[in-house]
């Protein structure tokens, strides 16, 4: 080949000039030579159909990874869509639509607490309350801070106080304030759904503020003034407080455990029936369903639900009673230079409270309000302990008051008859120990009523741990008994706090003291010294079951709950907790004994009541370097009960001498001529439900 003809071959092949005609097959984006030149045509072929399409000219493994890409592509689409739509749309619907439509709470009316005779115990008030939308906030920093500085120069100076008092006051100015409110909305992001919720400010405003807050604050976004419920309490029996209890501020502890069921800014019953009965206090909040305006402020309503008050309890409560035990109460220890005792008075026909009084007590509008760190302070340090419901939480050795449920066992293990004697010189020597009767010589011959009528300690040390040829109860049945009537375990009244007592045992002396069991421990147990505490709601109540015939009621002191649709009071269940304990004929023993004790025992100065009494008194030893304390328990009229009166001195020493005349002068009064018809009128209503 001419070499012109072969430069020429090599210039076409190569050359990048797209005038110059190359040829050859098409191969990876280049011409192969070796592809022959042909006509225009040649480039369309013909489909099996007849029609003309243009022929490939592209590389087909570069499609694939096309494909590959086109798929990825599409799938991250779906995934992201899916993310979106299906495990966050709940979540980015509600921020969308929070922005525009709102669901607000209607607050039920909270449920109002009357004695037995209607007479409203407390009652609602008004109670101005701020609080923030962080969502509707304004987002321009500048504005927010100007916001925020209005709102705290009219709130300036507040003051500040710790849940349940338990943090020092603090009085902050108007640049602590917004300080304050900078911190609270801080830890929210704004594109959350807790930027929803609301964010309290401050409570207990006063009317001046309230007014001014509620006038500027139409123009500002996200910030609510609202008129929330504060409970104020009526203070004609202060003793109430314990039974009452009182509402406060929920705190972080409560609002994690309430679920949905509670917000930031609402209140709950912190202690006594407002505690137990929380439920049916609040009632059902309703709902509605608004939309907002650009500044979160409601501009019209879409639709609402109504929800439902609190029911309203009617308490067993006699007011007038609880007034007069507690007056008494009080005068008498002041005059014996004392401070604390605890009284409760029990329908023995039911199981219904007809007064329950601890002293001292305190103001529970203290806490309605949000008590002041100093106030606090001053209750919990205070030694006489005013907080403390000593009724139903305390626990104290019983002293005499214990035989009657002894005398009981006793009689029905058949370690003794009615007519059994012992005889009483002064008490019993076991070895080196001596155990003595609290009358010097003792009481000569004694039978089961006369051991209960004068309390003698040596029939009770000989049925208890035995005696020469007399074998007693024993630890184990005398804890059994004990157990029976209802002792040692909690009763089930419907208030928070109860206590259980504390029977002791061989095995917990043993365990805990390291020590064995002595005789000397049976005979402490018997008249009710040594380990064994009872509160005295449980004294109170085994009294109630040897008055009515044995039969142990589930103490309440709600009467009824009244439906807040129809008005219609629903009478609270009567609970037998048990009954049939002992034989009646054991029972009828055991009342003729604390008969006896008033006729010609420890408590004859009860002989003046208007209507037969009968009892027994105790005097409980606790310390070697504090008086013992005083006890009285019994019921009355004796043939036909209808109440049942326990009262409890701290260190009043002698039961005699302190509770007695309590019981005395609360008995005389409620059985007066005055009082006749509505004790009449009581009874025939509990007559009436328990039938």
């Amino acid at each position: 080949m001419p070499k012109w003809r072969e430069k020429y071959e090599q210039m076409t092949q190569f050359s990048e000039d797209p005038f110059v005609i190359r040829q050859g097959r098409i191969r990876r984006g280049k011409i192969n030579t070796s592809y022959r030149l042909g006509w225009t045509e040649d480039s369309f072929i013909m489909d099996r159909g007849g029609r003309e399409t243009v022929g490939r000219t592209f590389d087909s493994s570069k499609s694939y990874f096309l494909m590959i890409g086109i798929i990825v592509f599409v799938g991250l689409l779906f995934a992201r869509s899916a993310w979106l739509q299906v495990v966050k749309g709940e979540y980015y619907y509600k921020m969308a639509e929070g922005n525009r439509i709102r669901v607000e709470r209607l607050e039920a009316r909270r449920g109002i607490i009357y004695d037995r005779h209607h007479i409203p115990l407390v009652r609602n008030q008004a109670n101005f309350l701020l609080y923030v939308i962080p969502a509707d906030l304004p987002r321009d920093a500048a504005e927010r801070s100007k916001m925020i500085g209005r709102i705290s120069d009219i709130l300036a100076p507040l003051s500040l106080r710790g849940d349940g008092g338990d943090k020092p006051d603090r009085v902050l100015g108007s640049k602590e304030v917004a300080s304050s409110i900078d911190q609270a909305l801080a830890s929210i992001k704004a594109n959350s759904l807790e930027a929803l919720s609301p964010v309290f400010i401050a409570d207990n405003i006063p009317y001046e503020k309230a007014l001014l807050l509620g006038l500027e604050s139409n123009s500002w976004p996200g910030v609510i003034l609202s008129n929330k419920v504060r409970r104020e309490y009526n203070l004609i029996a202060s003793s109430m407080s314990h039974l009452l209890g009182y509402t406060g501020k929920i705190n972080q502890k409560e609002l994690d455990a309430s679920g949905d069921s509670y917000l930031q800014i609402d209140y709950v019953g912190k202690s006594g029936l407002e505690k137990y009965y929380e439920k049916n206090l609040r009632g059902t909040n309703g709902k509605k369903q608004i939309e907002v305006d650009a500044l979160g402020k409601e501009k019209k309503i879409i639709s609402s639900e109504s929800g439902q008050d609190g029911s309203d309890l009617v308490l067993s409560i006699d007011l007038d009673l609880q007034k007069k035990i507690e007056e008494v109460a009080r005068a008498t220890i002041e005059k014996a230079k004392l401070k604390k005792a605890a009284v409760i008075a029990i329908d023995p026909r039911n199981g219904e409270v007809l007064a329950m009084v601890n002293l001292p007590g305190y103001d529970d509008n203290l806490f309605a309000r949000g008590i002041r760190y100093d106030d606090y302070q001053k209750l919990l340090k205070d030694p006489d302990n005013p907080l403390f419901n000593r009724v139903v939480s305390g626990e104290f050795p019983s002293g005499s008051t214990i035989k009657p449920v002894m005398a009981a066992a006793a009689l029905e293990e058949g370690i003794v008859t009615p007519d059994t004697k012992f005889l009483s010189n002064g008490g019993l020597r076991i070895g080196q120990w001596f155990f003595p009767d609290w009358k010097s010589g003792g009481h000569g011959m004694t039978d089961v009523r006369k051991a209960l009528a004068e309390s003698v300690n040596t029939f009770f040390y000989i049925v208890g741990g035995g005696y020469q040829n007399t074998t007693g109860l024993g630890v184990e049945r005398i804890v059994k008994y004990d157990r029976l009537f209802g002792l040692g375990v909690t009763s089930g009244i419907d208030l928070p706090g109860e206590a259980t007592g504390f029977l002791p045992s061989i095995e917990w002396k043993k365990e805990v003291k390291k020590e064995s069991w002595y005789v000397g421990d049976t005979y402490h147990l018997s008249i009710g010294q040594g380990d064994l505490t009872a509160t005295p709601l449980q004294i109170a109540n085994f009294t109630a079951a040897m008055a009515n015939g044995g039969t142990i009621y589930q103490p309440r002191l709600v009467k009824s709950i009244v439906s807040p649709s129809t008005g219609l009071e629903d009478p609270t269940q009567v609970k037998i907790i048990r009954q049939g304990m002992v034989k009646d004929s054991t029972i009828q023993v055991v009342r003729e004994g604390m008969r006896q004790t008033v006729v010609a025992g420890s408590a004859r100065s009860l002989q003046t009541v208007p209507v037969s009494v009968a009892g027994k008194t105790g005097t409980a030893q606790w310390s070697s370097k504090k008086a013992p304390h005083a006890w009285f328990t019994g019921f009355a009229p004796y043939d036909n009960p209808t109440i049942a009166i326990t009262i409890l001195v701290e260190e009043g020493k002698e039961g005699s001498t302190v509770a007695v005349p309590i019981a005395k002068e609360v008995l005389s009064w409620y059985f007066t001529p005055h009082n006749a018809l509505k004790v009449a009128t009581s009874t025939a209503t509990s007559t009436a439900a328990k039938n």
